[in-house]
């Protein structure tokens, strides 16, 4: 039996705008089975939203934590039940 599919959203404040946190973010997520999107928001931080099985979600926020934990000063996180809204991950903007 497998876990019900969960979303994470996470914010990250730092040094994560005008560094390739995006492009970074979609490329290190490639081959992770999650849906959603990355985005940088007006106030200087940048937003990721993730739905999958709940391993997949907590392995792409360690991916994304491993290539960009240099830019990043702090991260804010939210769980919640995954809504199935998205097709794939990639830059919203």
């Amino acid at each position: 039996m497998t876990d019900p599919a969960e979303r994470r959203t996470i914010l990250y404040t730092g040094a994560v705008q005008g560094v390739g946190f995006r492009f970074t973010t979609v490329r290190v997520l490639a081959d992770v089975a999650v849906s959603g999107y990355v985005r940088n928001l007006a106030d200087g931080r940048v937003e990721l939203v993730v739905e999958g099985e709940p391993s997949q979600t907590e392995a792409a926020v360690e991916r994304v934590r491993g290539a960009l934990g240099a830019q990043i000063r702090a991260e804010a996180q939210e769980r919640g039940p995954a809504t199935g809204e998205f097709q794939g991950f990639g830059i919203r903007r």
